[in-house]
């Protein structure tokens, strides 16, 4: 028999949660259920599956294959993702489109650029914020390719036009973008952070434009590295421009007019 565990709070709306709990496992997922249901005011029967048979026997009985389970009102309701869309909440299928790392990456670039102004004794009407903004990013997008440089490398060659010919260029890219992007952050070696950011950034501009624009091809972009699900064009293109345009930035700033 599972263990129980009861919540006691003032409320009319119940809700009973098998879930495991054995020494070596606790079911992250039956902890999210067991959250979901208190935030949503339920007070939860919380029922522990404390051995692998008594999780088996379980799943039997129910005709389920997993666990967490959730009941209300003596309806089963499902797992932690039926709760979810039961409470009319998004539930992320898998291989669905998501803009959420890239707006996470651009975010965090942008208050690590406020950052280091602030520091530095700098307001952030500074003109600097836009630069250190695009350094940070492509650190971050550096860092996000680099966690898996194979993956990267394979969704890459579906599209860039200068790996497709050398298959090398494909695994130093994100190397040479945490390269150019360290440089420009720190103001340092301009001979070769410019002519990097500047090459890479033109070569993928191109690559985009004819994959995405020209050619029609409906890819994933691998600028947050390869296993993101976000649909090759208008990021990609952001972060080659980025480059391009801090490349230039800094040209213009090394060579004023006049």
């Amino acid at each position: 028999m599972a263990t129980r565990t009861a919540d006691h709070a003032a409320t009319d709306k119940t809700a009973t949660l098998y879930r495991m709990v054995m020494p070596e496992h606790t079911c992250p997922f039956g902890l999210k259920a067991r959250f979901l249901l208190r935030r949503k005011g339920y007070a939860v029967d919380d029922r522990w599956l404390t051995t692998r048979q008594q999780t088996d026997a379980f799943k039997a009985e129910q005709h389920v294959k997993t666990t967490p389970q959730v009941f209300i009102d003596g309806r089963r309701i499902g797992g932690y993702d039926d709760l979810r869309r039961h409470f009319g909440l998004a539930v992320r299928e898998p291989g669905q489109t998501s803009y959420r790392p890239v707006i996470a990456v651009f975010v965090v670039a942008l208050l690590m650029a406020g950052a280091s102004l602030l520091a530095a004794g700098q307001t952030l009407a500074s003109p600097q914020l836009l630069s250190s903004f695009i350094a940070f990013a492509m650190c971050i997008l550096a860092l996000l390719k680099l966690q898996d440089v194979e993956s990267f490398s394979t969704m890459f060659l579906n599209y860039d036009l200068l790996a497709r010919r050398f298959v090398l260029y494909a695994y130093l890219y994100p190397f040479a973008e945490l390269l150019a992007g360290v440089l420009m952050a720190a103001g340092r070696m301009h001979a070769v952070a410019i002519p990097v950011a500047l090459f890479m950034g033109s070569v993928g501009t191109v690559s985009v434009l004819k994959a995405v624009y020209i050619d029609r091809r409906e890819l994933k972009c691998a600028c947050v590295g390869g296993s993101s699900n976000v649909p090759l064009g208008f990021v990609s293109l952001t972060e080659n421009l980025m480059m391009v345009a801090m490349a230039l930035w800094m040209l213009a700033w090394l060579n004023p007019p006049g």
